[in-house]
């Protein structure tokens, strides 16, 4: 697979210079998203709603 211009950049520096550009990056190692279980009444309306709409028309 082809790397990217980006990539072959930050290889070069690395390699020429020794700086590594990808450490300056902020990220997290855990997710910030928080997850979330749907109650009992939620899926219940979930199940009772889920295919409603497919036959409104008959």
């Amino acid at each position: 697979m082809a790397q990217s211009r980006a990539k072959k950049k930050r290889m070069h520096i690395k390699r020429t210079v020794g700086k590594d550009v990808e450490k300056n990056r902020q990220s997290n190692s855990f997710s910030t998203h928080e997850r979330t279980t749907k109650t009992k009444t939620e899926k219940l309306k979930h199940d009772f709603t889920k295919h409603k709409k497919q036959y409104t028309d008959h």
